[in-house]
């Protein structure tokens, strides 16, 4: 398996449509970053959920998935569902997260989502975020629209079971969905690790890749 390093890691920006997305698309790999650089600086964007219960988790969730990081987290109130609806207000929120922080990394959702909301949300950051590489996570979900990825983050079996532990722990308000338990974080984590020669893994599609292999 080819492996490329992100090089050093100061500043990591991750954003989702809805509280939760973040952790479910890439709480491993925040995970991973966050506990081998103390003090990483994660300025999360979350378009939906703010003002009530879900804020309130979405907080407590990052949180843990970001231990010992500079975590600064927004949560907006857009309609979850609407964002197309919402264009504006969106496009300034992620112009106003580029304004402040400068990231070597950003986590956002594929450009792919059949979801529009998560599929709206990419669009804006990879034009907001020109210059910066941009993995977009998947979120499994009935759409069934999981696919061929390109790079991918390997998980220890310890940050796995972590991730898989903080989901049910800090989302009570989403275990009730048919898709929300261990069997489908986990079994997409395990085949994604298949995928790229781990045992498990977080898998992101890259819409564009600048190389420097001179150095």
């Amino acid at each position: 398996m080819i492996r490329l390093g992100a090089g050093r890691l100061d500043r990591v920006v991750a954003v989702g449509a809805h509280c939760d997305d973040i952790a479910i698309g890439a709480g491993g790999t925040l995970l991973t970053m966050c506990l081998a650089r103390p003090g990483l600086r994660v300025d999360a964007l979350v378009l939906s959920g703010g003002g009530g219960e879900r804020e309130r988790e979405e907080w407590a969730a990052l949180a843990a998935f970001c231990p010992g990081a500079d975590l600064r987290l927004t949560v907006l109130k857009l309609p979850d569902g609407r964002m197309p609806a919402h264009w504006e207000e969106a496009k300034a929120a992620v112009e106003e997260l580029r304004t402040r922080t400068d990231p070597e990394l950003v986590l956002a959702p594929r450009t792919d989502d059949a979801h529009q909301d998560h599929r709206g949300l990419a669009r804006l950051m990879t034009t907001a975020f020109r210059d910066h590489l941009v993995l977009g996570y998947e979120i499994v979900k009935w759409d069934g629209d999981l696919g061929r990825m390109a790079a991918y983050q390997p998980l220890s079996a310890e940050i796995a079971e972590q991730k898989v532990r903080l989901l049910q722990e800090h989302y009570p308000s989403q275990r009730h969905r048919p898709w929300y338990d261990r069997e489908a974080f986990l079994g997409l984590a395990r085949i994604r690790g298949i995928e790229c020669h781990a045992r498990y893994a977080e898998a992101f599609a890259v819409t564009k890749l600048t190389l420097d292999l001179g150095d």
